[in-house]
């Protein structure tokens, strides 16, 4: 009789001993593990053969199979269906299937053609925990295609839509002008501004391959499919977003409602913190605005308060004219510096179209009004001088009547000038910044219109022939009113330095700290020449001036004080932190 295979065994190692039992069941364990594996070599034959790597037989398998990966592939990673009502696509991301390998990133590059140094997507890290254990999360994360984008809010060319079938933002790029206005607006650090384009870009979910039932360059590439296309209720997404359910330290989803699911299987703990929390590094100093901030509340604070002089003190004061003409002339100057800012100047005139959502439309289409009703005054002004020039322009078509409605379109143009000025307030008010809220931010940008009016005043008036101890009891006013705003500006920016020492890190703090640090000397230039401002009104006030050195010394102190609100600004940008997704650690 024949002996099957297993009893030759069984009898072959009782004969041979326990020696060789171990022996046995030591070579079977050795050849099923090896059958499990895939070889770092190919079987040969014989000795002579074509040696194929595990790369290359991996990929002739793919090869073959191709077809049916491609489709498992896709249908387990986007949506079969597209979006319903009242429904959209979204990310959705497994934290824990993210290695933090960044091969999305790289795809996302590649496959979109983007520039050098140009990603939509990114990859961040969270840690926190408790001592005994800590925990480490890396997150890729992208455009969360919010409900309620507040880049497309904030726009003021209409450069972003939501797709009312898919719910994908995206940005048309031939609408941009680059102001970088979203870049603020969006609590999540995602529209890019190119600077060689002039425009922001960001991600659109690879719009185009979706819609041909490809999956999008960051999904297809996940070597752990970590990254997906959901299709979620909108509904469900402002119900999450109410619950404050997102990822921990980021900025609170309610802002924009934003769609991105993230998931994992444990719950990650309440402390965790971007890699880069604590990282202090200088914003942008968007140098235009600077000059464009400052000198319209200058313009607008002349003007105002040369109203307030003659309706106040009409005996002491003297004509507009010249604060109209001063004040029209430096709102022409900040008008021309805020193109500057643009990355596509030449369609400024664009600044407009966003003006039922956005703030920057309207602060844009405010000071354009100003201008325009500051020159009218100015016109009108001339017409109601007594000299050769203003009888002609009265004895023109309406010049009488135009001469009696001047105090309405005074009051028309301060109107326009505060209206201004608050919309300025709201452009920062409106990014939920907490460095950037609407008291902080309403008290600096009041106090430099106050100052910097009361300042160019002083200058107007000593120009004009005031004096301090004399027919100058305006000029004592305004250079007292000088000193105590500037003083008490000044203290109340000191008086936010000491948030650096506050226990809990905060927006606040972090402004503190960079104020403190890495622009301490901008800091400390900015208080110089604010007590240099500060000294020579006073200087002015005392009234123990010489009458020849009045004017060169009101205009030091207008020169000091213009530099020490400018530097201001430029660190009310360039100290701000930035509310973006997490970061890394280095």
């Amino acid at each position: 009789m024949g002996v099957n295979r297993n009893q030759r065994d069984e009898s072959s190692a009782d004969a041979n001993g326990p020696a060789s039992q171990d022996l046995h069941s030591g070579t079977v364990r050795i050849a099923e593990r090896s059958r499990r594996r895939l070889p770092l070599l190919a079987p040969a034959p014989a000795m002579q053969v074509e040696v194929q790597t595990a790369v290359e037989v991996f990929s002739r398998q793919h090869d073959l199979r191709a077809d049916r990966v491609v489709e498992r592939l896709y249908r387990n990673l986007i949506p079969l269906e597209s979006p319903g009502p009242g429904e959209q696509y979204a990310f959705q991301v497994d934290l824990d299937a993210c290695t933090g390998c960044k091969a999305c990133v790289v795809a996302c590059h590649v496959l979109n053609g983007l520039d050098e140094g140009e990603s939509f997507r990114t990859v961040g890290l969270l840690h926190g925990g408790a001592p005994e254990a800590p925990v480490r999360q890396t997150v890729t994360s992208a455009c969360h295609h919010c409900v309620e984008p507040a880049c497309k809010s904030g726009c003021p060319v209409g450069a972003y839509e939501k797709d009312p079938l898919t719910g994908i933002v995206k940005h048309l790029d031939d609408q941009c002008f680059g102001c970088q206005y979203c870049t603020l607006m969006c609590p999540y650090d995602v529209p890019k501004y190119n600077e060689e384009r002039g425009i922001v870009r960001k991600c659109d979910m690879c719009s185009d391959r979706l819609g041909h039932g490809e999956a999008p360059a960051c999904v297809d590439a996940c070597p752990n499919e970590a990254i997906s296309i959901r299709t979620v209720a909108q509904t469900l997404a402002v119900a999450a977003a109410d619950a404050g359910v997102f990822l921990p330290g980021v900025a609170s989803p309610q802002i924009t409602l934003p769609t991105t699911v993230y998931r994992g299987v444990e719950a990650m703990p309440s402390n965790l913190l971007p890699g880069d929390f604590y990282r202090s590094k200088p914003g942008h100093w968007h140098a235009p605005l600077m000059v464009m901030l400052t000198l319209t509340q200058l313009s607008v604070g002349t003007f105002v308060l040369s109203l307030l002089e003659e309706q106040l003190a009409p005996r002491l004061a003297r004509d507009t004219l010249l604060p109209t003409v001063f004040a029209a002339a430096v709102t022409l100057v900040a008008l021309i510096a805020s193109v500057f800012h643009l990355g596509r100047p030449a369609l400024a005139w664009r600044a407009v179209i966003g003006i039922r959502t956005s703030w920057l439309s309207r602060e844009a289409l405010g000071f354009g009004l100003f201008f325009k009703a500051l020159l009218m005054c100015t016109a009108v002004g001339l017409c109601a001088r007594s000299d050769p020039l203003g009888r002609v322009l009265r004895a023109l078509p309406g010049g009488t009547r135009a001469v009696a409605a001047l105090p309405a379109l005074q009051l028309l143009t301060a109107g326009l000038g505060l209206t201004a000025i608050y919309c300025s307030i709201m452009v920062y008010v409106a990014t939920r910044r907490a460095q950037w809220s609407l008291p902080l931010t309403g008290l600096k940008f009041a106090g430099t219109t106050l100052i910097l009016g009361a300042a160019s005043l002083l200058l107007l008036s000593a120009f004009r022939g005031g004096t301090i101890n004399g027919s100058g009891a305006m000029m004592h006013l305004l250079s007292g009113g000088t000193l105590l705003l500037a003083t008490l500006k000044l203290t109340f920016e000191a008086g936010l330095l000491r948030d650096a020492r506050a226990r809990q890190h905060s927006a606040r703090k972090q402004v503190a700290v960079m104020m403190l640090g890495p622009l301490r000397a901008v800091t400390g230039f900015r208080f110089a020449t604010g007590l240099l401002g500060v000294a020579l009104s006073g200087a002015l006030f005392s009234g123990l001036l010489a009458e020849f050195v009045i004017v060169p010394v009101a205009l030091v102190a207008l020169v000091a004080l213009s530099l020490g609100e400018l530097l201001e600004r430029g660190l009310f940008f360039s100290a701000s932190p930035t509310l973006r997704m997490p970061g890394g650690a280095s």
